[in-house]
C-alpha cells in the first residue's frame, strides 16, 4: 500500500508549534516514502471555524516549505457523513440519547462517589420507541452514539509499540450532536476512508481517541490505517498556551526566525540525538525515521530555538539569502564580503541592520576619559591601507610596541571606539569593512 497521510488542524485558531510539528513529521514521513500529503480542515464546528485561520494555515505550511498534494474541508462532505450516519444506525452500532448535560454530569459525579469509572451508562439503550417519540415531542433533540464493542482494541504504534485497551474501559463516543453536526471521532473516519490514508500521525493525546476510531472504521467494514503517537511537546517553564508568545507559528515568522529554524527543532526534538542543523528540508527527509523517536514527552524551550536560528544563519548560503538582505537594506547593495565578516555574531537575518548602520554610516562613541588619549595616539598607528588581510595584525603590532595596555584594556576600548558594542565581528574584519577615515575619527571622537 502506498504511503498516504493527512494533517487535519481545526481552523478555530493559529498553528502552533504542536500543531506543526504534526504537520511536519507526516511530510517527511511521505516525502521518505514518496507518498502523498494531504491537508484536511476538520471545519464542521461552523461557528468557530473561519477562513481568517484557514488562510493562516495555508500561510504557516507555504513558508515552512511544507507543501500539500491536495487540500480540502470536511464542511464539503456532510452529506457523505449522514450517509454513514444511516449504515450504523441501521446495523445497531448508532444509537440515539436524551440526556442534557447538567443529567450526565450527575451520572458522572454519582459514578465517581461509588468508587466506579466515569464512562456511559447507556441508560439510552433501555428506551422504547415511544419514550423516545414522547422525548421528542417534548422538545429534546436527540445527539447519538456509537456502541462500542466490548473487546481488546490494540495496534502496533510506530512509535509507542504495542498498546492495546478493553472497549468498555471508555465511553460511547458521541458522533452525531444535538444540532445534528458531526464530531471530530465520526469525520475524521470517514475521510480517511474514503482518501485511502495509510497512516495516522498525530500526537500521543489522540491514544484514546485511536482505540475508539479502530472500532468505527472496523464498523464501516474497513481496516484502520497504521498508527504513530508524537510524544507531547512541554513548555519548560509549563503546558504550552496560545495565550503565550513564542508558540504560535506566526509569532516566531513575525520574531524572524528563520523556517529551516523551525523545521530542524520540530523534527528532531524527541528523538534520540541531538538536534542536527539541515540546510534545506530535502536533508531532514533523508534523515527521518520514527525509530529515532522517545515515547516520553519533550521540551520546548524558545531559547534553545534562538541558538539554532544562529547555527541555521551560518550555514546558509550568500546566494540564497542575497534578496531577503536587499530588502532588509533597500538603498545599499549588501555584498557577500560584508556579510561573510558579519555573519558569526547574527542571531536574527534582521540583526544584519545594525551591523551595516556600524559599518557604513557615521558613528561616534563617547568614549571614557581614561581612554581617549590612548585611542588618539594609536589612531596615528593605523596602516594606511586598512582593506588588506593583515591590516589588523600590522596595526596592532605598532600599537603594542608603542603602548603598554595589554589584554582587555587594549582591545575593549578599540572596540567600544569603533561599535560601541563589548560584542561583535572580530576588529580584524571591522577595520577591513569600515572606511579608514572613518576608523579615525571613532578613535578620536
Amino acid at each position: 500500500m502506498s504511503v498516504k497521510v493527512r494533517f487535519a488542524p481545526s481552523p478555530t485558531g493559529y498553528l502552533h508549534v504542536g500543531n506543526i510539528r504534526a504537520a511536519l513529521i507526516n511530510y517527511l514521513y511521505a516525502k521518505k516514502n514518496n507518498g502523498i500529503f494531504i491537508l484536511r480542515f476538520d471545519d464542521t464546528d461552523l461557528d468557530r471555524s473561519k477562513d481568517l485561520y484557514k488562510d493562516a494555515i495555508i500561510q504557516d505550511l507555504e513558508w515552512l516549505g511544507i507543501k500539500f498534494d491536495k487540500i480540502y474541508k470536511q464542511s464539503d462532505n456532510l452529506d457523505r457523513y449522514q450517509e454513514c450516519k444511516e449504515m450504523l444506525i441501521k446495523s445497531n452500532r448508532l444509537y440515539e440519547c436524551f440526556e442534557t448535560q447538567q443529567e450526565l454530569a450527575i451520572q458522572r459525579k454519582s459514578q465517581i462517589n461509588s468508587g466506579q469509572k466515569p464512562i456511559y451508562n447507556r441508560n439510552a439503550l433501555n428506551l422504547t420507541q415511544e419514550q423516545k417519540d414522547n422525548l421528542k415531542k417534548s422538545g429534546i433533540k436527540p445527539y447519538y452514539r456509537f456502541l462500542l464493542d466490548d473487546k481488546k482494541i490494540s495496534w502496533n504504534d510506530k512509535i509507542k509499540g504495542n498498546i492495546a485497551y478493553e472497549g468498555r474501559h471508555f465511553s460511547d463516543p458521541v458522533l452525531i450532536r444535538e444540532n445534528g453536526s458531526p464530531t471530530y471521532t465520526f469525520c475524521s473516519v470517514i475521510d480517511d476512508i474514503d482518501n485511502n490514508i495509510s497512516d495516522i500521525i498525530r500526537g500521543e493525546d489522540h491514544v484514546t481517541n485511536t482505540a475508539i476510531q479502530i472500532q468505527i472504521f472496523n464498523s464501516l467494514g474497513h481496516d484502520a490505517p497504521n498508527f504513530a503517537h508524537l510524544p507531547l511537546i512541554q513548555a519548560s517553564q509549563g503546558k504550552i498556551s496560545k495565550r503565550i508568545g513564542g508558540f504560535e507559528i506566526n509569532s516566531l515568522r513575525k520574531n524572524s526566525f528563520e523556517p529551516q529554524t523551525i523545521n530542524n527543532f520540530l523534527s528532531q526534538i524527541g528523538t534520540s540525538k541531538a538536534v542536527e542543523i539541515h540546510k534545506n528540508l530535502d536533508q531532514i527527509i533523508n534523515d527521518f525515521n520514527f525509530e529515532k523517536f522517545s515515547k516520553s514527552s519533550t521540551k520546548y524551550d524558545i531559547n534553545e530555538l534562538e541558538i539554532i536560528n544562529h547555527k541555521v544563519l551560518q550555514i546558509i548560503d550568500f546566494k540564497d539569502i542575497k534578496h531577503r538582505l536587499e530588502t532588509l537594506i533597500a538603498e545599499e547593495q549588501i555584498l557577500e564580503d560584508f556579510y561573510q565578516k558579519v555573519k558569526p555574531n547574527i542571531n536574527f537575518l534582521n540583526d544584519i541592520i545594525i551591523w551595516h548602520k556600524i559599518c557604513y554610516k557615521k558613528f561616534r562613541y563617547n568614549n571614557p576619559a581614561q581612554d581617549k588619549e590612548f585611542l588618539s595616539k594609536i589612531a596615528t598607528f593605523l596602516p594606511e591601507d586598512c582593506s588588506k588581510e593583515d591590516s589588523w595584525q600590522i596595526w596592532l603590532k605598532k600599537i603594542k610596541e608603542n603602548c603598554d595596555r595589554k589584554g582587555k584594556n587594549l582591545f575593549l576600548p578599540i572596540r567600544m571606539a569603533l561599535t560601541g558594542k563589548e560584542y561583535g565581528p572580530e576588529i580584524n574584519n571591522l577595520i577591513n569593512l569600515i572606511d579608514r577615515n572613518e576608523i579615525i575619527a571613532r578613535l578620536n571622537s
